[in-house]
């Protein structure tokens, strides 16, 4: 642990005040689920190039490999259950301790876990739509490769593909709850994409507490009022018992 503050302070700070406390998760948040992450050295794009399957392109152009790595995905995300930092959280906000989640993982764990009030700037595996008409459909249509119910078009899963922008609602609540967030915990995330990782910086400069747990450090650590390296499940477990001191 690094930084100018106790874990006891961190908890206290998240009971003082009626500005609510948001969480920002990154795919660390689901590596104790099971789930790999994208960046470190054993993540999932260790040993495929994002750029040729994640991407509006891909799906444009190659859609079979595109198809291929999402349905790829989607087995591997169905398989996965959240673990005891997406029930820590989903509590939270069940008392009123944790105002929002704003996420960038696209598995759909937070909303399983039983938490409401979710952000999801990069969409859900879980929601598919036409690439032509945008009608819903089910994720085992488009594993199976049928054809969209309403026009006979592709589908696509719901997620924000490489060479698309993010949702502009999402990013407007984002913005908002950072604003007003009297402490902003990021939880998992590597803080290397943008624009979401501008949130922790933009939460700061309105006065709120920054929080950082994850296991690489981040080029926003200097700004963290309580850093620490501990696996999530670990930290969040701890964190709950101050609250419950606090």
């Amino acid at each position: 642990m690094s930084g100018k503050i106790t874990l006891g302070e961190a908890a206290s700070r998240m009971k003082e005040s009626a500005r609510g406390t948001v969480i920002f998760t990154g795919a660390g948040m689901s590596t104790e689920s099971g789930l790999s992450d994208f960046r470190s050295k054993d993540g999932l794009w260790k040993n495929l190039d994002p750029m040729e399957l994640a991407t509006a392109d891909a799906m444009r152009n190659n859609y079979e490999a595109f198809h291929a790595f999402y349905s790829r995905r989607f087995e591997l995300m169905g398989d996965a259950k959240p673990n005891s930092g997406h029930k820590v959280l989903a509590d939270w906000e069940a008392r009123g301790i944790a105002d929002c989640i704003i996420t960038q993982n696209i598995d759909g764990l937070h909303a399983a876990a039983g938490s409401k009030k979710i952000y999801e700037l990069h969409g859900s595996v879980g929601k598919v739509r036409c690439m032509d008409c945008g009608a819903p459909s089910a994720q085992g249509d488009f594993i199976a490769g049928t054809p969209c119910p309403r026009c006979g078009g592709r589908l696509r899963p719901g997620v924000v593909l490489f060479g698309e922008g993010l949702p502009q609602e999402e990013m407007d609540l984002s913005w908002a709850a950072s604003e007003s967030a009297n402490v902003f915990i990021v939880l998992g995330s590597s803080l290397n994409v943008s624009p979401a990782n501008g949130f922790p910086s933009i939460a700061a400069r309105a006065g709120a507490l920054v929080v950082i747990c994850n296991k690489d450090a981040t080029f926003l650590d200097n700004i963290a009022g309580y850093r620490t390296f501990d696996g999530i499940g670990k930290f969040l477990a701890e964190l709950d018992e101050e609250i419950a001191k606090a």
